[in-house]
């Protein structure tokens, strides 16, 4: 994976003696391919990227697979460079820039004579851009690495980033675990200008629309041609392959792709040898459809005791997602076929509805329609006094007490952080240091950003920073930087992102179907047995193996008994979560994998905590 670097002082002044520390973070990075510019004032350095510019004057610099709105643009990134497309797009459109740019991508502009700072990133965030603002200016980096490389920068690691992780399993931008470290968000970027401070503001937002007379047929076509034609420009490499979960979008993307080469496409599938897990028959079926060389790995208990250390550390921050090992799998496996970039289906469920939250979501907004006095003075009391242990009467009970919350803090209800008394959980010195309201103000902003969105439209939304650009789109990313290929996103495509927003809402999920329009537009060109069948995940047995498995509960018990010592959370309930996990592994060993990446990311980024001296 490309990722470029930099930083900008307003006041003029040279900063060479910091450009090696940059130049040297990413040279640390795998297949360093680096070229580097200086300026007054500033400089910026790339690996498989492009830069350009004069010394001294304005620099741009990007990386990705950028795509440009206007045709001369585009003529100059194919015949001289996208770093030079970026250069006069700038002279065009000065800080309107980034709104001229699709793709994905990250960038920077330099501009020392309007003393000008402008970083940016795509509309999703599938490129990640960290910042500091250092005195005088702002260090950037598509890696918190390579700005933590600024002799400014602290590696200090904060409660409340630690309070993020555990609460969404990662690290949501803006938020980031270290001291004066933030992120960009999907659509925005940075500007800083003169003696003014640094800005973040969006250069993008979605316009969500209902039309009333929307023609189904008519949009499923266009959903097709949309669909071959993203795969068409992003299988251009000729050693190509793709995931292959046996899910409707790495089907689609698997199915394009054979499309455009039969019988030689070949895609890339994971299995489990656990119940309930396995979904390698779905991955055969498509396979079959499609006449593609399929090509299997079924990961094992051995396999995680092995590469878990190694994917804790790959990371730039703690993350939480267990499926990231099998997507680590999957792409080294493509990469000893010797596959040169993957196609990911990741981004379908948040386009069109995909997620089982968002239907049930519709059943609880039942219980707002009513009318209010009825609610409050009636149904309310009545129904929070019910007994949890009769089944039918419990369930009427949770039904009305998950009801009352309101969106977007209803999506959360299942969080353990939310379940759970914080108290009980973490030591009072941690919690003490820790907002607690964070996690719930960011979720708000961020769901009640659209100007004007239907309920549906805004969990998407919300899905699209958090779900999508902040945990599937780093998992996988970071997991083939670590393989050494290069992955693709063609259901995120610019112009498939503002088509899903013309859909209206009642196609997308219709009568609590996830995905009825999407599945009545591929129906045909899927396989039966993939349109109807139940959703599910890409996620690891971890929790189940766990029991069955000395080593691999050796070494998450290990990482438990070191985690106490950190004094973020109390070491009783610890000890009752090793209890809770024996009694239901499924469930709390999310819990114990999420506290054991926790610990050995920490441990291999000799991160030792905010209470360590």
């Amino acid at each position: 994976m490309s990722g470029l670097c930099g930083w900008f002082i307003t006041d003029g002044e040279g900063a060479s003696h910091t450009g090696g520390a940059c130049a040297d973070a990413l040279q640390a990075m795998p297949s360093a391919q680096t070229d580097a510019q200086n300026t007054r004032g500033g400089a910026c350095t790339t690996r498989d990227g492009w830069v350009a510019g004069q010394p001294g004057g304005v620099i741009g610099a990007i990386v990705g697979h950028p795509q440009w709105h206007e045709a001369e643009l585009a003529a100059l990134a194919r015949d001289h460079s996208p770093a030079t497309a970026l250069l006069e797009a700038y002279q065009r459109h000065g800080l309107g820039t980034f709104e001229h740019l699709g793709g994905d991508f990250s960038a920077c502009v330099l501009d020392p004579d309007n003393r000008r700072l402008m970083v940016g990133i795509d509309r999703i965030g599938q490129f990640p851009l960290f910042f500091s603002r250092i005195p005088g200016g702002v260090a950037f980096g598509t890696s918190a690495a390579s700005v933590l490389a600024h002799p400014g920068m602290e590696r200090r690691v904060t409660p409340n980033g630690l309070f993020h992780y555990l609460f969404f399993h990662m690290l949501p931008a803006p938020v980031s675990l270290y001291d004066g470290l933030e992120k960009l968000q999907g659509g925005q970027c940075l500007i800083l200008e003169g003696e003014g401070p640094a800005r973040v503001k969006p250069y993008w937002q979605p316009v969500f629309q209902e039309p009333a007379g929307a023609d189904g047929a008519a949009l499923g076509q266009e959903l097709r041609q949309r669909l071959e034609a993203s795969v068409q420009r992003l299988s251009d490499e000729p050693q190509t392959g793709a995931f292959l979960s046996g899910g409707l979008d790495s089907s689609t993307v698997s199915g394009f792709l054979a499309r455009q080469r039969p019988g030689e496409a070949d895609t890339f599938s994971i299995g489990f040898d656990a119940p309930g897990y396995d979904e390698m028959e779905y991955a055969r079926t498509a396979s079959r459809h499609f006449n593609t060389r399929a090509h299997e790995y079924y990961v094992t208990p051995e396999d995680v005791v092995e590469a878990v250390p190694l994917i804790a550390a790959a990371y730039d921050e703690p993350f939480g997602n267990s499926s990231a090992l099998p997507a680590y799998f999957c792409a080294r496996m493509a990469a000893d076929a010797g596959i040169k970039r993957m196609l990911a289906g990741d981004g379908g469920d948040e386009l069109f509805a995909g997620n089982a939250r968002y239907v049930k979501q519709d059943v609880f907004e039942l219980w707002g329609r009513l009318p209010g006095p009825l609610r409050r003075s009636l149904l309310e009391p009545l129904f929070t006094r019910l007994p949890r242990g009769v089944p039918l009467l419990g369930k009427a009970r949770s039904y009305v007490e998950q009801a009352r919350v309101p969106l977007p803090d209803r999506l959360q209800t299942y969080n353990h952080l939310y379940r759970l008394t914080l108290a009980d959980m973490f030591q009072p010195d941690f919690l003490g240091r820790v907002d607690q309201d964070a996690p719930w103000s960011l979720l708000r902003d961020i769901y009640h950003r659209p100007a004007e969105a239907s309920a549906l439209n805004r969990m998407m939304y919300l899905d699209w920073q958090q779900t999508l650009a902040d945990n599937d789109l780093r998992k996988v990313s970071r997991m083939c930087q670590l393989a050494g290929v290069d992955v693709v996103y063609p259901m995120l495509d610019d112009g498939l992102i503002e088509f899903s927003c013309r859909v209206p809402s009642r196609m997308k999920a219709s009568k609590g179907r996830l995905r009825h329009f999407y599945k009545e537009a591929m129906t045909g060109f899927l396989p039966d047995e993939i349109i109807h069948k139940k959703k599910h995940g890409f996620g690891l047995p971890f929790g189940v193996w766990m029991q069955d498995h000395p080593p691999l509960r050796e070494m998450a018990y290990d990482g438990l008994l070191r985690f106490k010592g950190r004094r973020i959370m109390k070491p009783a309930f610890i000890d009752e979560l090793i209890q809770l996990h024996q009694q239901h592994a499924a469930y709390y060993g999310e819990m114990v994998w999420i506290l054991m990446m926790l610990d050995l990311w920490m441990e291999s980024h000799d991160a030792r905590g905010p209470h360590s001296p």
